[in-house]
């Protein structure tokens, strides 16, 4: 049984993402019944349907990361090539005038 159209409408009601939405798997039979917002409100009152809570984004290896380099770690010859490779190797008409004077 198809419940796009009542994962849709939650996302809506809900204010979130489909996929932020829980439907009871217990309760799928009840749930495909409900073809509008309002009983939609109506199943989320009564916890057949739920928000997800937000994912965590750790920035925890950024930050021991960072730390490393602020220490000189991750500063070597390769790493310097890649970095030399995407800066610009053309020469920009300030500098020339510059040079020329």
């Amino acid at each position: 049984m198809s419940l796009k159209l009542q994962k849709r409408l939650a996302a809506s009601v809900l204010k979130c993402g489909k996929r932020k939405i829980w439907l009871d798997p217990n309760e799928i039979n009840e749930i495909s019944l409900a073809n509008s917002r309002r009983n939609i409100a109506r199943l989320e009152k009564d916890g057949l349907i739920m928000k997800k809570p937000a994912v965590v984004h750790s920035r925890s290896r950024v930050n021991t990361r960072l730390e490393a380099v602020r220490k000189g770690r991750h500063t070597g010859e390769s790493l310097m090539k890649i970095a030399n490779s995407k800066s610009t190797q053309k020469l920009d008409h300030s500098m020339i005038e510059s040079l020329e004077s």
